[in-house]
């Protein structure tokens, strides 16, 4: 009944008016930045960070959480009907589904991506509302030393499941570590690394590093590859919004499966979207009844990844709202939301504030259900978006992201650290290499870093208290474990293969 209560309360948040369009407004935005090549969730929550300054906390985490999941329905229209996944979750849903488009049956194959979608995005938010507090029961037993191995097993795991190596992943996770310290020390009040500059003795503003390194250098990246002048392109003609009864009952089992292995997916950390949308499309290839046709126009190569990675899309929240742990960088920048907004992310979230934790939970819902209401109507109108000129929208995203980074703090210093990021997001870009592990230990570093500290004063400075309680020596094993198991020649190199395909 406990559960039943919770969910009421979350509803009744949730359906409020201010709720409600903060949710529509991320829906909207979400599906416009899924439909638009080059953008995509964690740029453009990383651009709307300052609007959120001003918002109520419920409001700004239910806005950036309808974009994130948003964004997953938006990729698959693009995708489907013109070939131009929209989000690189949606990459694969191009195979089947522009062939069906091509065949004519471009109103089933995007029923097929919305209802799988909406399907997926339920049981993933019902179990996270139902892991929500076994989960944060544990996590109460969590002292210092419990939260300092969890959060460096999900810097590991990150590292681990990432696509680069595993050398360059760690490399640039440090990096993200070290620019976290630049500041003052809360303990003690030195300022630290900050070269003598009175700017930084309040340390590096997330807002501009994130914009930077994935809004400004997705900016730059987009300018090389494709033309200013975008030429208006084709839409394919839509009929029939309604799979016949045949591709229902072949529906059926693809969305379940995609449902099964996006919500495992998405709680563990680097997983992501992308991974369970390909590893339910392997799936369906090796599984389905109708294994054959894939590649040529299977619906169950439409319904499976997009189920995927909307389940993924809910699931992600598991450890971001129980443990405090970002599982993404999209989450990463969720957790910085929180932290913007005064709210200690863990287990005392949903005892602290349930109105948001729960009201975040039941907004999930309804947002998926706005999704699927408004995205087959408007298929015509997201797509005419894509006859937008890039010569005007890049102008217009470099202002939004200087104007955002100079509103946080009413420094023009933040503005050159957003260039300087910029520049420095770039040439990841060009050295393909992706900049999730800096953006994971710049946010969790403070924390990590806090728990490492207290552990310390708490026991004297005695190192062995990581070993000697038994969950931290636990944890500690499993990231160990991860370690060996990503350096290992074999597995590193059957780890390349499988992230190839």
């Amino acid at each position: 009944m406990e559960w039943l209560d919770n969910l009421a309360l979350g509803f009744s948040v949730a359906l409020s008016w201010q709720s409600l369009s903060y949710a529509l407004i991320g829906c909207l935005v979400g599906t416009l930045i899924g439909i638009l090549p080059g953008l995509g969730p964690v740029p453009t929550i990383a651009m709307l960070l300052p609007v959120t300054y001003g918002l109520p906390p419920t409001a700004a985490l239910i806005m950036l959480a309808s974009i994130y999941y948003g964004a997953q329905y938006g990729g698959s229209t693009t995708a489907i009907l013109l070939k131009l996944p929209g989000e690189s979750s949606s990459a694969v849903t191009v195979i089947d589904g522009h062939a069906m488009a091509r065949k004519g049956r471009a109103g089933a194959a995007l029923a097929a991506a919305a209802i799988g979608s909406f399907v997926a995005g339920s049981v993933g938010i019902l179990l996270l509302a139902g892991l929500a507090i076994p989960l944060t029961e544990v996590a109460f037993r969590f002292g210092p030393a419990e939260y300092f191995s969890l959060m460096l097993l999900g810097l590991v795991g990150s590292i681990a499941l990432s696509p680069d190596s595993i050398d360059k992943s760690l490399g640039l996770m440090v990096i993200g570590l070290l620019l976290s310290l630049v500041g003052t020390d809360i303990n003690s009040g030195a300022v630290r690394f900050a070269a003598g500059a009175a700017d930084l003795m309040d340390g590096i503003e997330m807002t501009a590093l994130a914009m930077g390194v994935f809004g400004i250098a997705e900016i730059a990246a987009n300018l090389e590859t494709r033309k200013a002048s975008q030429s208006p392109v084709a839409l394919a003609k839509v009929s029939g919004l309604w799979p016949s009864r045949i591709e229902l009952r072949r529906m059926a089992p693809a969305i379940a499966r995609g449902t099964a292995i996006g919500s495992l997916l998405g709680v563990l950390p680097g997983a992501g979207v992308t991974i369970a949308s390909f590893a339910a499309y392997t799936l369906e290839k090796k599984f389905s009844r109708h294994a054959h046709e894939m590649g040529s126009g299977a619906i169950e190569g439409v319904a499976g990844p997009e189920s995927a990675n909307n389940a993924a899309a809910q699931t992600n929240f598991v450890s971001l709202l129980t443990l405090g742990i970002p599982g993404s960088p999209t989450m990463a920048l969720m957790l910085g939301a929180m932290v913007i907004h005064n709210i200690q992310p863990g287990p005392q979230v949903i005892s602290s504030h349930p109105e948001i934790f729960w009201g975040l939970i039941a907004s999930m819902w309804i947002g998926n259900l706005m999704l699927l209401v408004l995205n087959l109507p408007l298929v015509g109108v997201w797509v005419k978006l894509l006859s937008v000129p890039y010569r005007f929208l890049f102008p217009a995203i470099l202002v939004f992201c200087s104007v955002g980074a100079f509103s946080v703090r009413g420094s023009i210093f933040d503005v050159y650290l957003l260039a300087a990021f910029g520049v420095f997001g770039y040439g990841l870009v060009k050295l393909a290499l992706s900049p999730v592990p800096l953006l994971l230990g710049f946010v969790l570093g403070p924390m990590l870093e806090a728990s490492f500290r207290r552990t310390l004063m708490v026991s004297g400075g005695d190192f062995s208290v990581f070993f000697t309680r038994s969950l931290s020596l636990a944890l500690l094993a499993l990231a160990l474990a991860l370690v060996i198991v990503a350096i290992l020649p074999g597995i590193r190199n059957r780890r390349a293969v499988a992230l190839a395909e």
